[in-house]
């Protein structure tokens, strides 16, 4: 099956688009929480996002719209434990982790109709089912998170490299941090329909890695994320519908492929700009036969 027949289908159109727009936010806000060394949280939100599918299909609401509420939820109590120190992040992070999937998988299976096949499609993505409304609320959503993502990145960046110069320079560190959390829970929201809550946290991560083998600066490595994730999303989406297979799988593997072979490519660089050792003379310096 080539490009053309693939894109020809709509369902596949509606797919592609909902990955594309996964891959565009999930690297701008992943760039953030590598920089708090924090990378495994969009993990543990994912989880705790499963609890608020449950609640959704328990009562009949929305599924999309509990999750994000009890994510949000969850990321601004694991945000205010960390700052407090009442415990380590570690230990917030295996709460929000077990708890968080224990919680959905027991409200999944006591909600009427539903079966194990509702539960694999939040788990790990289910693009082929989207229609235009999902793809507005994605589309909604992920224009909340890069404006906050783009639009606040000065003083994102600086309460991610220090919390306490932030502090001091005035800036509103607690708010900020919360705003992070929350942008956090949105994007896993936004991408559990196309990528998965299981996976979409190396989407927020792999991108963001490649781009620092090549780039030094903030910016820079941004741009090159984002562009990372945007590749990774289109091809893997495209080869997933060649190949049939899982679409958030391929996506994740396509980011890792990517990764791998930024990887290659700069080490390869990085030894052929090698300076070549200086040549070692076989006669002994004159100050040795002074001597």
């Amino acid at each position: 099956m080539n490009l053309f027949d693939v894109l020809s289908h709509q369902y596949m159109q509606y797919a592609l688009i909902g990955a594309l727009i996964t891959g565009l936010i999930a690297p701008s806000l992943g760039i953030y929480l590598v920089q708090r060394k924090m990378s495994l949280i969009g993990d543990g939100i994912g989880h705790i996002a499963l609890t608020g599918v449950g609640v959704g299909l328990l009562t009949g609401a929305s599924p999309v719209l509990t999750a994000i509420i009890v994510s949000a939820l969850g990321a601004v109590a694991v945000e205010l434990i960390r700052e407090r120190g009442r415990t380590s992040g570690d230990m917030a992070l295996a709460i929000l982790f077990y708890g968080g999937i224990s919680g959905g998988v027991f409200l999944v299976q006591l909600a009427p109709g539903k079966s194990n096949a509702n539960l694999t499609a939040y788990l790990f993505g289910s693009p082929l089912t989207l229609n235009p409304t999902d793809l507005v609320v994605m589309g909604v959503l992920g224009a909340c998170v890069l404006a906050v993502t783009l639009g606040l990145r000065p003083w994102l960046f600086a309460i991610c490299q220090d919390e306490e110069y932030a502090k001091v320079s005035g800036l509103p560190v607690r708010l900020l941090n919360l705003l992070l959390a929350v942008m956090t829970a949105v994007t896993v929201t936004v991408a559990m329909r196309s990528v998965g809550l299981l996976l979409i946290s190396a989407l927020m991560v792999v991108p963001v890695a490649a781009a620092q083998l090549v780039s030094r600066g903030f910016r820079g490595t941004m741009a090159l994320s984002i562009l990372g994730g945007l590749v990774a999303a289109g091809a893997g989406t495209t080869i997933s519908a060649g190949f049939n297979t899982a679409t958030g799988a391929t996506i994740v593997l396509t980011a890792i492929a990517l990764f791998v072979g930024v990887a290659a490519v700069t080490a390869v660089l990085r030894r052929l700009r090698r300076p070549a050792p200086a040549p070692v003379s076989a006669e002994p310096p004159e100050c040795a036969l002074d001597c």
